[in-house]
Parts: structure tokens; C-alpha cells; sequence
């Protein structure tokens, strides 16, 4: 059993407490927050072990592990020096903003023997467990082609959520660029299709609501494209393309995906899921499926703006291998497709068993970095640029 500090109180972290209180294989829980009321609510609601008055006095600390759920920007330097600190690390996405950052990780891991794990929902979303399936299985034939798509117009609760965690200049981080937040799209392709991108020509649309978000002259990122379009090359022959869209007349399926093959085809639209080969097409819409395990209006979920609690109430659905998970899951609250649970086990048993997760410092570059890339490359007009590779990583 292994003690854990979750770093970061906010909309995100009470979802992924609720389930290391119930594993079997986490230990006490302590809480760290630069606003020290929201770690003494989370400490509350889920009656965990305490607080701790800032990061560094949990990096000080004998704690085993960290959860970082911090500004998406921040993942990549606070990573690195837990690892050195000596501490096992959960990160959200995304991994870092940088090459270097990410080079950093995957230093610190070798250098230091701790676990890191990124928390891709993608890498569990139904659609990617099919076509992971399907593939492994030939049904495919030669896979050529794959789409994948985040779709979430700011409209869509972002704005209520970067106001929660910006403070005053909200309107600053409001405007993080898209292609720096590649994990969802690029994590539900690659999770299933076992290659990595090796080069990539982007298309950035270059934001006209006018507001201040996505404004260059206001945007700590420097940037003003809301929308961007992503074309990789894979190592192997092939291609995928990614949708990063925040401007979008659309509120359905947020991560939607596609994958070709020479036998056949899987196209996952909303709120339709179909599988067609050479004998005909197959609908798999219920397959694919995920329950719900909260109502909208569930206390759990007031914190959260209306239009984001669905993601944070979906569970699994068949296509999922429940049998895996311990039996205190079986209950639970879940989230985005049914992933939480996974991820919250996948880290709990990489701890316990001192097994690199799937999910590990390798696998999360090549689920990152190519979006880094990518939106270098649609800051030069589209030009097409090679991807770095860190390698395969330990298996």
C-alpha cells in the first residue's frame, strides 16, 4: 500500500480522490493547493488524510507517489522534480508544452527508477478499446488511415472553467493553444494503432470572436488560433489526421474517432458507431455505449458547469473489460467514457507491482509531443516538419 499526495484541488482532482480512497492498494491521501480552501474541501469530501501547505512540503515529505491535476502548462517541470524527488507521478494531461519538458521526463524516469504515468482518457474511450481490439485481431487487414477529433467549443463550460482556474487573468490562459492539447485526439488513434507520427503539416484558424480570448496581445501563449487541423505521418506507411477545434457549432460526442484498413473500416460519428468490411456494415452504436453513473444533477457535480457534467458521469460501457478492476469500483462515480477507472488503477497497480504502466513517460511523448510539433508547424504556414521519437521505452 503506497501513501499519495494529490497536487491541485481543482475540478478535476475530486474525481480521481474518490477512486485512490476506495483501492485497496492506495494509503493515506494528503492534499496540496495554492488556494488552501479548495484542498481543505477536497480533504473533506472524501475524508482523506490532510493538507499540505505547498508542493515543495510535499516533495519534502515520505509520501510515495504524487497526482499532479495543476494549469495544464505546468505538468512538465513539476513532473520532473517529483521524480527527482524520489516520488512515483500521475500527471494530467497534457505531458509538457516543450521538447525539452518532455525529454526532461523521460530523463528523470531513467535516471531515477520512479513510475510516471499520463492520464490519457482517450487511451480507455470505447471506440479506441474496439478498435484496439480489432486491430490486434487482423479484422483491419493493412490500417492506412485514422482521424481523430476533440471538438469542445469554449462555449461549452470552457469558458466557466478557465474562469474557476485562472482567477482575474483567465482571459490570458483561456486562449492555451489547441495543438497543445493534442492527447484526446492523437491518444485515441495511437492507443489503438501501435506506431508514432514521424512528421506533420498544420493548419491553424486564426480566432475572429473578438472577446480577448485568443488574442495574441492578451494570450500568455502567445496565440490566436482557436481552431487547427493536424496532418501526421506514420512510422510504417500512413497517415492520421487530427481535429483540435474550441470554435464549433457543435455540443455532441467531444472525442470522436475513424481508422481505415485495407479489410476493413470503423467510423465512430455521434451518435452513430458503425463497423463495414467486404461482407457488409455492422451498427455497433450500443457496443460502444458508455451508462451514465451519476444524474446531471447530482451533488457530486455542482461544482462543475452544466454543460461539462456529462464527462464527468459516464461509465463504462460493454466493450470495456470490467473484470480487471477491484471489486470497490464496482459502485463508483466515474467519468469520460468510463476511463477514470482504468487510468485510477492502471497508476495504483504500476506502484504496487513497480511495473511501468502502459500509459508510461514514453508513451506519453509520442501522445504529446507530435501536437507540439504540430502547432510549430501551423505557426510557419503549414510547412511540414519531422517529429522526434524517444523510442518504445521499457515493456
Amino acid at each position: 500500500m503506497f501513501s499519495l499526495g494529490i497536487v491541485g484541488a481543482g475540478q478535476f482532482a475530486g474525481s480521481f480522490a474518490k477512486l485512490w480512497r476506495l483501492h485497496p492498494d492506495v494509503g493515506d491521501i494528503t492534499v496540496t493547493d495554492l488556494i488552501p480552501e479548495r484542498a481543505e474541501r477536497l480533504v473533506a469530501e472524501h475524508d482523506l488524510a490532510g493538507t499540505l501547505a505547498s508542493f515543495e512540503d510535499m516533495l519534502d515529505s515520505d509520501l510515495d507517489a504524487v497526482a499532479l491535476f495543476t494549469q495544464r502548462w505546468t505538468h512538465g517541470p513539476l513532473a520532473v522534480r517529483a521524480l527527482r524527488a524520489g516520488k512515483d507521478v500521475y500527471s494530467a494531461v497534457p505531458m509538457a508544452v516543450t521538447e525539452a519538458e518532455i525529454a526532461d521526463i523521460i530523463a528523470a524516469v531513467e535516471d531515477s527508477g520512479r513510475i510516471y504515468m499520463m492520464g490519457e482518457t482517450s487511451h480507455y474511450h470505447p471506440a479506441t478499446v474496439y478498435a484496439r481490439d480489432r486491430i490486434a485481431s487482423g479484422a483491419f487487414g493493412r490500417l492506412f488511415y485514422a482521424e481523430g477529433d476533440y471538438v469542445h467549443d469554449m462555449d461549452w463550460g470552457f469558458y466557466d472553467a478557465y474562469r474557476y482556474s485562472g482567477g482575474e487573468n483567465w482571459k490570458a490562459t483561456a486562449s492555451y493553444p489547441p495543438l497543445l492539447y493534442p492527447t484526446h485526439s492523437i491518444g485515441g488513434i495511437l492507443g489503438a494503432w501501435r506506431t508514432h507520427a514521424v512528421s506533420v503539416s498544420a493548419i491553424g484558424v486564426v480566432d475572429e470572436r473578438g472577446d480577448g480570448v485568443f488574442d495574441r496581445e492578451v494570450s500568455q501563449f502567445d496565440n490566436d488560433f482557436s481552431n487547427a487541423t493536424a496532418l501526421f505521418e506514420v512510422a510504417g506507411g500512413g497517415s492520421f489526421r487530427t481535429n483540435e477545434f474550441r470554435r464549433v457549432g457543435y455540443i455532441g460526442k467531444e472525442s470522436r474517432f475513424r481508422f481505415f484498413g485495407t479489410e476493413g473500416v470503423f467510423e465512430q460519428l455521434d451518435p452513430v458507431s458503425v463497423w463495414q468490411d467486404k461482407k457488409g456494415s455492422h451498427d455497433v452504436t450500443a457496443h460502444l455505449h458508455p451508462a451514465p453513473t451519476l444524474g446531471p444533477d447530482d451533488p457530486a457535480l455542482a461544482h462543475l458547469a452544466p454543460e461539462l457534467r456529462a464527462a464527468f458521469a459516464s461509465g463504462t460501457a460493454p466493450v470495456h473489460d470490467r473484470s480487471r478492476l477491484p471489486r470497490e469500483f464496482a459502485h463508483a462515480p466515474n467519468g469520460h467514457e468510463g476511463s477514470h477507472h482504468f487510468l485510477a488503477d492502471d497508476f495504483a497497480t504500476a506502484v504496487t507491482t513497480r511495473t511501468p504502466p502502459e500509459l508510461n513517460a514514453w508513451t506519453a511523448a509520442r501522445y504529446t509531443l507530435p501536437g507540439i510539433v504540430a502547432h510549430r508547424s501551423a505557426r510557419q504556414g503549414g510547412v511540414r516538419l519531422p517529429v522526434p521519437d524517444h523510442g518504445d521505452g521499457p515493456r
